[in-house]
Formats: C-alpha cells, structure tokens, sequence
C-alpha cells in the first residue's frame, strides 16, 4: 500500500546515548524524492552539526520517539534552530519484527510523518521543562523524607521505646524534641519535661512508652538518621522556594487550581509544570486522563469487556493526583460522596484512581475556561459566613457600624 505524502520535507531521528540516526525524504515536484541519511554524535558540538543539517534542508517536521531522557537535549538544539518538532510514544511507531536497524527505524519515522500518521506527545515551554526537573526532584526527596522517617520509628521500637503508641506523629514538634533528648541520653523524666500538653497521652503512658534499652549503636544510627531528615527538610523547602519562584508569572493560575479540593500551593504549581496552563496542547479531558495514565483502558474481545487496566502514563502526574485523590476524600465536597459511593463496591486503590480521573477532568476545565471551583453539593461561601458571622458582627458592632441590641 501506497502512503500518500501530505508533507514534502521530512526528516526522522532515531535517537541512542551515544548516536542519532537521520533520515530525510525530500519530495521534488516532479513526482520523485531523495533519502538522505546522516549519522550523529549526542555531544553539544555533534547537536549543533545535527541542528545546522537539518535547518538547511528546511523540512517541515521533525519526528523522534521518546526514548527515556537521551531525546531531550537533542530537541532542545532542534528547537532553538527554529523548527517544528514532533516527540512521539515508541509503542504507536513499532517498526516491522525483524527489520529493526537504525536507519530502518529513522527511515520509518520519516515515512510515517510524511504521510501525517503521527501525532506527537505533549512538550511543554523551554521554561516548564526546566522546572520540571525541580518539581521532579522534590518528589524525590519527599520520597527519600518518608523513609527516613519510617526508619527512625522502626530503630525506636527496636530499641524498646514506644512514642508511636501515644502520640500520632512521632515526628512532631514535641516528639522529635522527645526523640533528639533520648537519644542525648537523657532519663525518662527530662524527657518527659519537653512533652507538650497538648498531647492526648496521659503523663504515666508517655513515661512508660519512652522508657526502653537504646544501645550506643541505636542511638549513633537514630543521630544520623534525624541529622539526614533535618537536611532534607531544608532542601525540600529550598526547592519550594525556587520552584514557586519559577511559577510568579503563573500566580492566577495558581490560585485558581487552590480552589480545588485538596491541592496546596505546591500542589497545584507541580501540577501546573507537568500538564502546562494551556488545554488546547490535549484538545480534551479524555486525552489529558490517557496521557496521565489514570483513565481506564480498553480490552474488548468478541462483545465482552476484559480487565481495563489503567494504561502507563506519566507517573509524576499520577502521584500527585494521587494525593490530591486522597485530601479530597477528607473534606466536604462532592468528591468526598463520590470516593464513599465508589469505596463500597471497588475497594479503596480503585476509587482513589476514579477520584484522581476525576479530579484531572475538573481541573481541564478549569484551565480551559478560566474559571475557579464551584462545588455542586456544598456552599463553600455559606459555611465560611456561618464560620465567621458571629466574628465579622462582634467586631462591626464594637467599630460602631451596627447599633447594640437594647
């Protein structure tokens, strides 16, 4: 079969740590077209020659599948060139078994292109690319934070203490205080001066649970353990601060995505770096889901449907709705009713994966439209008057503005 050509100028990159493979098709007006192939280095002289190439034979597209990290800084010099670029997945390009070489996979990348079957993958603006690896990198670090911390709990009760059992975050203000004074080597009592009244725990529960046999070598292992979550706390607050540093241009934006349920400042500007302000890059919610990885998928044989896992998509994305997934099913929202309705008949991971879909869709629209989250089964404005009248009418009455009552 014959593809019909619908760009004359293409060239097709296939694209390896050390080597990129290119491939042009050149179609002239009297019907026929030239291949010409050329091979590259992946250093910054060799993009630059790539760059040079490909800009002189002024194609119309460039095509390169998304393979890991190596097509990032090749597109990058191909961007700064001025030409239109097309990232594609692997899997919608696979060449024929058997026929696979480098060239061969370039020369199909440019055939495929040149006949318009491809549609490229979603790339965000030179400077969301940029904070993205910070974005990225803070969920790193958020990662590497909870283990710490789950390791600190399980040297304690290896060592016999049981903070764990009485107050609810063995990392809060007081019981870090409590934990950084047992491992000084301080007695029960003096730790027990640092316990906050606040605490639900009476004062003989938390004097028996701090009460253990902590060994020099516990104490040397918890020591570096609290020394390694102080500084990452330190960095993960020096990345907030440059990552929102990054999005002051995108503040609207923002506090629009705050309005939602169970998204922070953070929240939404990490989501924001990942999925970009403008819509139009995905056309529709349902691309957005797919692209994410959080929609059902599709298996269909004979009229019977098959299991519909939930395709890959992109994992940071996902985390984060996620936890927006799991926020939101706490407040009062309808999302809340949606998780308890789905809770019931699939389990707790299924319907927190439906919550984040739809969680995912809402924010489409909100970004599409410009326009902030209403709830269509609570007032938030109602309950913040019912919250806050009895305040806001003390005070305009002390300032004279409403008469007193007789």
């Amino acid at each position: 079969m014959e593809l019909i050509a619908l760009h004359k100028r293409v060239i097709g990159l296939d694209i390896h740590q050390a080597q990129i493979t290119a491939c042009a098709i050149i179609d002239h007006d009297d019907g026929t077209h030239d291949i010409q192939r050329r091979q590259f280095g992946t250093f910054k002289r060799d993009r630059r020659a790539l760059a040079e190439w490909a800009a002189a034979l002024c194609p119309e597209l460039v095509v390169m599948e998304s393979t890991g990290i190596y097509w990032k800084s090749p597109y990058a010099a191909l961007e700064a060139a001025g030409l239109r670029l097309l990232v594609v997945n692997a899997r919608h390009v696979k060449n024929v078994p058997g026929r696979k070489t480098d060239i061969g996979d370039a020369q199909w990348l440019a055939t495929l292109a040149r006949a318009g079957l491809l549609r490229g993958s979603f790339i965000p603006p030179a400077t969301l690319r940029e904070l993205r690896l910070i974005s990225r990198q803070r969920q790193k670090l958020v990662s590497q934070l909870a283990a710490q911390k789950n390791r600190v709990h399980k040297i304690l009760t290896d060592g016999g203490i049981r903070l764990g059992v009485v107050v609810s975050d063995v990392h809060g203000v007081a019981a870090r205080q409590m934990v950084k004074a047992l491992i000084a080597g301080k007695s029960p009592s003096e730790v027990l001066e640092l316990a906050s009244k606040r605490l639900k725990a009476s004062r003989e529960e938390l004097f028996d649970a701090v009460q253990g046999e902590l060994t020099p070598s516990h104490r040397f292992v918890l020591d570096a353990l609290m020394q390694h979550i102080d500084y990452i706390e330190a960095s993960i607050a020096r990345f907030d601060h440059h990552l929102l540093q990054g999005m002051a241009e995108q503040r609207n934006v923002l506090a629009l995505l705050q309005t939602l349920p169970g998204v922070d400042l953070i929240g939404a500007a990490m989501l924001l770096v990942e999925i970009g302000p403008d819509m139009a890059a995905f056309g529709s919610p349902d691309r957005l889901a797919s692209w994410a990885g959080v929609c059902p998928g599709n298996n269909e044989s004979a009229g019977k449907r098959k299991s519909g896992r939930a395709r890959k998509g992109n994992p940071y994305v996902r985390r984060l709705l996620c936890e927006f997934a799991h926020s939101a099913r706490r407040t009062t929202c309808a999302f809340k009713a949606r998780f308890e309705s789905l809770y019931l008949r699939r389990g707790h991971k299924r319907a927190i994966i439906a919550l984040a879909h739809k969680l995912l869709r809402t924010v489409f629209f909100m970004l599409q439209r410009g326009q902030y989250y209403r709830d269509s089964a609570t007032d938030y404005e109602a309950l913040t008057v019912k919250r806050n009248a009895p305040r806001w009418i003390k005070a305009l009455t002390k300032f004279g503005f409403i008469a007193k009552p007789a």
